[in-house]
């Protein structure tokens, strides 16, 4: 029941969502946080255009409205109401009658993908143009073309980015993120923001979290950017983890985990660990060369534990930066696969880090807490023994956590110590919690 539900509203925000022309600013992208603000309590912020961030500078809003492209029979080429994939993101606006010559130099195709209409972006270079498949392209008559494109730039707008956190017992937060920027694309645009919907969901209605959990949008790199510039002092401080999420929702059985540069962290760890022992999750390490925000959070002057999660970055179905990424190559399906596996991450997550035993001069008085029998015989031994968690048992599992966890050894370390599984371990940490035996420091050992 809770997937149907869950399916029905990602499918539904998906349908609202898609015919949106979003570009890293103006009324697309800000009409879009709006729909989700519907679902998450979202603060939007706006960095005003014409503001230094690091080494960018925030361009003018662009508003746009509608671009279209005659030919010489007056026959319509290009109508971004049709696919808003036709315009070059940020074109200026422009009236005029052009020959085909000339029109040449403002017009995107792909011959490799002759069916497809690319997705192209100037933000910060001043010009126009359209995008059509390159079979469309060839069949363009000599000729005067006419060319309308209604948008306006604004220097009083600015650059917007949107944020709700999820208070925990603890002010050490894990950011989970996703961009929300670019038009009609299904994988590579929405299937992040609906993963990060259905992760606030679930998580929201968690009875107990430990971390606090941060939900942002922004649109790709200088948002994230625009976003550190007012909150880098606060992730220095508090961020245990973060987690890119893009290109969620294609057909490919198992996630993949780009890990942080520091590369060491407790998220990181706990992915390498998950990638030995499952299929569902197989790790790469950080690279600059390309990838989405994690590069931004993860430059040297910021240096923040930020990692990147994908199922599907650019399949022959659904090519990258195309028309062909549509809700007919994604699957909501997928998406909700990826939402249940990074919720058990998560769940994870939360203890696997550094819980401290509580009564660490000699041990415990385990009995009184119904750990271990009460009447000492061979028989009473046994019978505690013989509860079997993976070839170990449970007093063997309690003694060995209450014994290594010091505070300078996590329990991720000691689940690998004693080969037992974290799913395995988690109920006995919880356990030996609610008898304040252990007690979790959020301070990161790594």
């Amino acid at each position: 029941m809770k997937n149907s539900t869950e399916f029905k509203l990602l499918n539904e925000v998906f349908d609202e969502l898609f015919p949106l022309c979003r570009s890293i600013t103006g009324h697309g992208i800000e009409a879009s946080m709006d729909i989700m603000s519907r679902y998450i309590p979202l603060k939007v912020e706006k960095v005003p255009s014409g503001t230094q961030i690091f080494d960018w500078l925030t361009p003018p809003q662009w508003n746009f409205k509608r671009a279209r492209l005659w030919g010489p029979d007056d026959e319509l080429i290009c109508d971004t109401e049709q696919n808003n994939l036709h315009i070059v993101s940020y074109s200026q606006p422009i009236k005029t009658t052009i020959s085909l010559d000339s029109l040449q130099k403002h017009l995107h195709s792909l011959p490799d993908l002759p069916d497809a209409i690319p997705y192209v972006t100037s933000y910060y270079q001043q010009t126009w143009g359209f995008c059509l498949t390159h079979q469309q392209r060839e069949q363009l008559k000599a000729g005067d073309y006419r060319v309308e494109i209604d948008a306006t730039f604004d220097k009083q707008g600015g650059v917007p980015f949107a944020h709700h956190t999820l208070a925990g017992e603890s002010q050490r937060e894990i950011l989970l993120t996703s961009y929300l920027c670019h038009p009609s694309m299904a994988n590579n645009e929405l299937s992040g923001p609906l993963v990060l919907l259905g992760l606030y969901n679930r998580i929201s209605a968690w009875p107990k979290r430990r971390f606090s959990y941060r939900f942002l949008l922004n649109p790709e790199t200088i948002g994230s950017l625009c976003f550190l510039s007012r909150y880098n002092e606060t992730l220095q401080q508090n961020l245990e983890a973060g987690l890119i999420l893009t290109c969620m929702g294609g057909d490919v059985d198992s996630l993949r985990y780009k890990a942080s540069r520091r590369g060491n962290t407790l998220v990181d760890q706990l992915a390498q660990y998950e990638s030995e022992r499952s299929n569902s999750l197989r790790t790469i390490p950080f690279t600059p060369i390309n990838g989405s925000d994690e590069r931004q959070y993860c430059a040297p002057g910021f240096n923040l534990p930020v990692a990147q999660v994908s199922r599907s970055l650019n399949m022959p179905s659904m090519p990258y930066h195309t028309s062909l990424d549509t809700k007919e190559t994604m699957s909501i399906a997928r998406i909700i696969e990826s939402i249940d596996y990074l919720e058990n991450f998560l769940k994870l997550a939360e203890i696997s880090g550094n819980a401290v035993n509580q009564s660490p001069f000699g041990e415990p008085q385990l009995g009184k807490r119904g750990l271990y029998p009460n009447l000492n015989s061979l028989t009473t031994l046994k019978q505690s023994n013989d509860h079997i968690l993976d070839g170990r048992t449970k007093l063997h599992t309690i003694l060995t956590l209450l014994n290594e966890l010091d505070g300078h050894t996590s329990v991720l370390a000691v689940a690998k110590k004693l080969g037992l599984e974290l799913e395995t371990v988690a109920p006995i940490v919880e356990e030996l919690e609610s008898h304040q035996l252990l007690k979790f420091n959020t301070e990161p050992l790594f």
